[in-house]
C-alpha cells in the first residue's frame, strides 16, 4: 500500500458535503461564513471535513515505508503508536492494532446486554459494529480534561480476530513513531490502568502516556463480547 490516501469509495464520496463547491468560493458565494471568513479554506466547516477524512486514511499506510522513513531520522528502533486520551488519562495503542480513527457516530443501546464495557452498536459503513467503552474496561475515571483548544471526540475501529469493535475516545493526538528506547517499564502507581493492561509509559510533550498491551485489551474484550 501506498503512502498517498486511498480513493474515496462511493458511499464516503457521498457523505462528503463539498459545500465549497456549491455556495463557497467555488460555487454561487452564498455561504454566509463568507463574510467573516473571506474564503472556505478559513471555515471551520471546511477544516472539520479535512480532519475527517484525515483521520479515515491516517492507518492505512504501509508499515515499512514509515520504518523506512523513521530509518532516515534515526538509526534506533521505532514504534508506530496512535496517541489518544479518555477522561484525564493520556494512552497509546500500537497501529497494526486498529483499522481506522473514524468521526464519531450514534451509538444505540443494546437491551438487556450485562457484557461487561459493551455499551451498544453503531453503524460502520452500512454494517452495526459493537461498540465498547475502553474507560470501563481499563477502570478510569470518566471525568474530562480540561483543554483551551477545540477537542473532537473520535472512534477507534479495533480490530479482533473476529471482526472489528469501535471504541469511543474523548480526543486522537494522532500517529507518533516512538523511540523504542522512550517506553520504559511501567512501575506500581506510575499508570491510571490496571498494570496488567500497561505495556510501558513514555513521556511526551510533558505527558504521562500509558502504552496499552495491545493483546491483552484483544483478549479481555473478546472475552467480555463473547
Amino acid at each position: 500500500m501506498s503512502d498517498s490516501l486511498l480513493p474515496l469509495s462511493d458511499a464516503e464520496r457521498d457523505a462528503v458535503d463539498d459545500c465549497w463547491n456549491r455556495i463557497g468560493v467555488q460555487g454561487d458565494k452564498s455561504c454566509e461564513r463568507l463574510v467573516k471568513h473571506i474564503h472556505c479554506r478559513n471555515c471551520e466547516v471546511h477544516a472539520e471535513l479535512a480532519t475527517r477524512l484525515l483521520d479515515r486514511f491516517a492507518l492505512q499506510r504501509d508499515d515499512s515505508q514509515l520504518e523506512e522513513e523513521w530509518g532516515e531520522q534515526d538509526s534506533g528502533e521505532r514504534r508506530s503508536l496512535l496517541l489518544f486520551r479518555l477522561g484525564d488519562a493520556w494512552l497509546a495503542l500500537p497501529t497494526r492494532a486498529l483499522s481506522e480513527v473514524a468521526a464519531s457516530t450514534p451509538i444505540h443501546s443494546l437491551p438487556h446486554q450485562r457484557s461487561l464495557g459493551l455499551i451498544g452498536v453503531t453503524n460502520v459503513r452500512g454494517a452495526l459494529v459493537a461498540c465498547f467503552s475502553l474507560g470501563e474496561m481499563l477502570g478510569l475515571d470518566p471525568g474530562e480534561a480540561v483543554s483551551e483548544r477545540r477537542v473532537v471526540p473520535r472512534m477507534l475501529i479495533f480490530n479482533l480476530a473476529d471482526g472489528p469493535v469501535v471504541i469511543p475516545v474523548d480526543e486522537v493526538e494522532g500517529i507518533e513513531a516512538i523511540a523504542v528506547g522512550q517506553i520504559v517499564e511501567s512501575g506500581a502507581g506510575s499508570v491510571p490502568v490496571g498494570r496488567r493492561f500497561a505495556a510501558g509509559v513514555l513521556q511526551w510533550k510533558g505527558r504521562s502516556v500509558t502504552l496499552l498491551d495491545e493483546q491483552i485489551v484483544q483478549q479481555t474484550i473478546a472475552r467480555s463480547l463473547g
